[in-house]
Parts: structure tokens; sequence; C-alpha cells
């Protein structure tokens, strides 16, 4: 471009419609700076805002471990060891509360595992589907139609299983209580199933062509090139997309709410009522009295979720830097 400019000027000519470009190079255009400097600052105060949230969650929650009020009726052996007669018991409002949070753990666990267990093979092979055999006239319509399934309010899909999908799973396994681990984890996996497959979809179309024109011009199969060459080159993000699946699934609340049964039971099974982590919070967290030490406990709910969360992304994005550095050759 210089030279040109260069050319231009040696030559004589002095027409604006050539030296117009030469200005346009040099002063970048108002509404692009601006524009720039919006989207930063908006990034800034998104980054600021998630800050201060944490900073606010970890404040309330820090009396659970310095306050001695607050000790007096919670302790770190009775959040995490049973009670020498009831056990694992979440009870905040009794004449004894108790405050035990393993069965609420392995209530959030128990709804996230069947959740997953029903989308992730779902929305795989969906993405696959849609990526690899599905005709250009037929993607274009199954794509959008799934892709809007994670528009769908969440309270219309707990209220679609507590009326509707609830009874079905009753009479079609004959579970012991209406409202379980399995019909709130299959609930939830309509709201998990969209992100899996857009994500995987992603992965499995940004494979380059190449690799599979090889794969054909060596004698393999369509089925043969989509198992052998296709999913391996697309495993990390896939795998991405499942971490993203287990964060949504994990943290969703107003599903977990309608279609548990919302009954704190210490059980492995998953045909009894249970409860999670958010829908305590957020049941529990709007009639709590501020300061007290069910307020503190409900917060520290909150950055225990926030740093379990945390714990499971870094070792997945580990897995998946390494699944990348394999597939790439380099150690």
């Amino acid at each position: 471009m210089n030279e040109l400019v260069a050319n231009v000027t040696v030559s004589g000519t002095h027409d604006a419609s050539v030296i117009r470009p030469r200005r346009l190079v040099r002063r970048p255009r108002i509404l692009e700076v601006a524009a720039e400097t919006a989207i930063k600052g908006v990034a800034l105060l998104s980054i600021l805002a998630v800050l201060l949230i944490l900073v606010f969650v970890g404040k309330e929650a820090l009396p659970v471990l310095t306050s001695a009020e607050v000790h007096n009726e919670v302790t770190l052996g009775g959040l995490f060891l049973p009670h020498a007669q009831a056990g694992f018991m979440w009870q905040p409002v009794s004449n004894e509360p108790k405050y035990n949070i393993v069965p609420l753990f392995l209530g959030t666990l128990k709804v996230t595992f069947v959740a997953l267990l029903f989308a992730v093979p779902l929305g795989v092979a969906a993405a696959l589907f849609v990526s690899e055999f599905a005709g250009k006239r037929f993607r274009e319509i199954i794509k959008p139609a799934i892709e809007l399934l994670a528009g769908v309010p969440s309270v219309v899909i707990g209220f679609f299983a507590l009326v509707v999908l609830a009874s079905w799973v009753q009479r079609a396994f004959g579970t012991e209580h209406r409202l379980n681990s399995v019909v709130a984890g299959i609930a939830l996996a309509v709201a998990v199933c969209p992100i899996v497959f857009s994500v995987s979809e992603d992965a499995l179309r940004a494979v380059p062509k190449s690799y599979r024109s090889a794969a054909l011009a060596l004698g393999s199969t369509k089925s043969q090139v989509t198992l052998r060459i296709v999913i391996p080159a697309a495993a990390p993000g896939i795998a991405a997309a499942i971490v993203l699946g287990f964060g949504r699934a994990i943290g969703e609340t107003m599903i977990v709410v309608l279609a548990t049964g919302n009954a704190a039971i210490f059980d492995a099974s998953l045909e009894r009522s249970t409860r999670t982590v958010t829908a305590t919070i957020a049941q529990e967290l709007g009639e709590v009295v501020v300061g007290s030490a069910h307020y503190h406990v409900l917060f520290a709910l909150g950055a225990l979720l926030f740093l379990s969360t945390l714990v499971v992304n870094l070792g997945a994005e580990r897995i998946v830097g390494r699944m990348r550095r394999r597939l790439g050759g380099t150690s």
C-alpha cells in the first residue's frame, strides 16, 4: 500500500479519489475506535462484576470459619461428618439445627449424572449425524430446531417434568417417589443437550476436509472415516462440550426445584426424592435471617459449589490440552 501511494505521488496525480485512500490508511475511523473502546469497557466491567460477586460470596461465607457465634451452631465436622444420632442430615430449622451438606452434594451429583447420561450420547450422536451424514437441506432444518431448545425457559421444562414427565416415569419404571433424580435428570438433559450438540457439531465440522478426502481415497468407507478419523480429531472439542454440559447441569436451579422432590435424603438410590445445592440456596435464602448461622452456611454452599466447578473445569482443561497435544504429535 505504501509503494502504491508513493507511486501515485511520484507520478504527479492529484485526483481526490486517489489521495483519499491514503488518509484512510493512516487515520482510523472514529466509529471503529469508539466501538473498540466500548467493547473493551464492557468486557472489563463484566470481569469486575464477576470478581465483586465472588468477593461478596466469600465475605458472607467466611464467618463459618471465623465467627465464634456461628460456631455455636455450625462446625466444620458437622458440615461434612455424620451426626451421632441423625447421621447425614440437612435440617436447619429445628430445636437443634443440623447443617450437614453431604446429602445436598450427593443429590447434585445424582441429578447431574442422570442428565449427562442422557444428554451426552444424544447430543454427540445428533452432532455426528448432522455434520457427517445429513443432507444440506435436512441439516438446515434440524440444527436450528435442536439449538432452539436452549432458548426454552428452565421453568417451562421444570413444570413439564412436574406435571407430565413424573407420571410417565413412575408408570414406566414403578419408582417409589413420583419426583426423583431420574425425573429431574431427564428434564435437565433437555436443557443440556443443545449445548453438547452445538459445541460437538462445531468441533466435528472443524476437522479439515482433507482428512476425509485422503481416507476416502485410500478406500475407507464413510463410517470408517467417521469413526477412525473424524471423531478422534474432534475429541478435544467433544470433551469440551461435555465439560460445558456438566457446568450447565450442576448450576441449574428451576428444573431441580420443581422436579426433584426437595428431600435432603442421604441415599444413593435414583428412585427417591433428593435435593441439590442450587435448589437449597434458591428456596431458603429468601426466608433466612440475615447474619444468622443458616444465612452464612448458605453462602458457604455457594462458595463450595463454585470451587467444585472450578476444580472440575481446571482438570478437564488439562485433559483436553493433553488430548490436543497428543493428537498434534507433541509431547
